[in-house]
């Protein structure tokens, strides 16, 4: 597949891919092969290794503020370098394998300088995991009706009551941003973020496994948690405003990640179909292959357009959240397809621990629920149709 048909990007971003492809080639899946197929991150001395690497390459962070320690890359150009770094074994899970950077919280950037400065340099620096809790039990995907976690002024702090649900990396967490309802007289502008250090006593995560083997969601209570006022991020009522913000950029990162792990399934099912011989002919000479991979070709071609288009309106301060609900919808949703077809191509091989489809079969399925389900960017698109 050409990587980029049609189109010339700029000879830097070009470079950073190519450097990102080389990484993933040389370093990261020659580690995957050889331990477990499940594992949720590398050894500690291979990580530590390649994060140096990285640093020194000037790869890492590349999505955070460069005045802050990161690359200071737009949307688009997160687009087209998830793409690469997300075509390995963990790509669907821990993209990189975190050897290009574990992120803050972006919404972090909407807070003061000493916010930033306490939480975001020294994650940016040291890779440590941080959370990210919007999700209640109530429901996920309307978090403008669904948050019931309390927030309640008591002098100069914010006692925080309820619980989150799903919440990746809880457990492991330095530290993490929630939302909850402030003023629930105000509906959408009556929710408030904050910053919640691990160790605030109230603050609890328990983690649990979910058809993802190596994921471990939490479960987040919060019980007369006492945070500081001034962990509060941007001002009261401003919570639901910078969520929704995120959450529209970063849905062109998490559909690059989706296209980059369909495109190495798809690169594997034309590899075995032309190796692979039934019956005295190849596999790439039945009629029935050439179709299911004829079809995955049109449908990453599109998807990627729809990425890059997406992105692109989004860095020129456009209103991209239609563009977003489609990249994100059809990415998903065709990652579920090639996967599929790749498995099937390769027969009893697909689902194999010594190949990588049978993991991302398992990945991809929770791609159609995280970041919104179909269903719901379904109803986003046709609200702007009729709108």
């Amino acid at each position: 597949m050409n990587p980029f048909p049609g189109f010339t990007l700029p000879q830097e971003l070009t470079m950073l891919r190519e450097q990102v492809h080389r990484i993933i080639r040389d370093e990261v899946i020659p580690i995957e092969q050889r331990i477990d197929p499940d594992a949720a991150d590398l050894p500690e001395d291979d990580y530590h290794r390649l994060m140096q690497k990285t640093k020194a390459a000037n790869l890492w962070c590349l999505g955070a503020p460069e005045h802050y320690g990161g690359g200071g890359m737009n949307t688009f150009g997160m687009s087209v370098l998830l793409e690469e770094m997300s075509q390995h074994r963990m790509g669907l899970y821990n993209v990189g394998c975190g050897v290009f950077g574990r992120y803050p919280p972006p919404v972090i950037y909407g807070g003061n300088e000493e916010q930033i400065q306490k939480y975001a340099v020294p994650a940016l620096r040291d890779g440590t995991y941080t959370f990210f809790a919007i999700t209640e039990p109530g429901g996920g995907s309307d978090p403008a009706g669904a948050i019931q976690c309390r927030g309640v002024r008591q002098g100069d702090s914010w006692v925080l009551n309820g619980t989150k649900i799903f919440i990746s990396h809880a457990h492991e967490a330095e530290w993490g941003v929630v939302f909850v309802r402030t003023d629930p007289s105000k509906g959408r502008k009556g929710i408030s973020c904050f910053i919640v250090d691990k160790d605030t006593p109230g603050f609890t995560a328990r983690p649990f496994r979910t058809l993802r083997t190596v994921s471990l969601p939490n479960e987040v209570h919060f019980e007369d948690c006492k945070i500081p006022a001034a962990n509060m991020i941007g001002k009261e009522g401003d919570g639901l405003d910078l969520c929704l913000d995120l959450l529209t950029k970063q849905r062109f990162p998490y559909s690059a990640c989706n296209l980059g792990v369909s495109i190495a399934a798809h690169r594997m099912a034309i590899a075995h179909a032309k190796q692979r011989s039934t019956f005295g002919v190849p596999l790439s000479q039945r009629q029935a292959i050439q179709w299911m991979l004829a079809d995955a070709e049109v449908e990453l071609r599109a998807t990627r357009w729809l990425i890059w288009d997406g992105a692109w309106k989004a860095d020129r301060g456009e209103d991209a959240r239609l563009e977003a609900s489609i990249a994100k919808l059809y990415s998903s949703e065709v990652l579920g397809r090639v996967i599929d077809n790749s498995v099937q191509i390769h027969g009893g091989y697909g689902v194999s621990k010594e190949f990588p489809l049978e993991r991302w079969y398992r990945e991809a399925r929770i791609r159609r629920i995280g970041e919104g389900p179909s269903e719901v960017h379904r109803m986003v698109i046709a609200r702007a149709l009729f709108r």
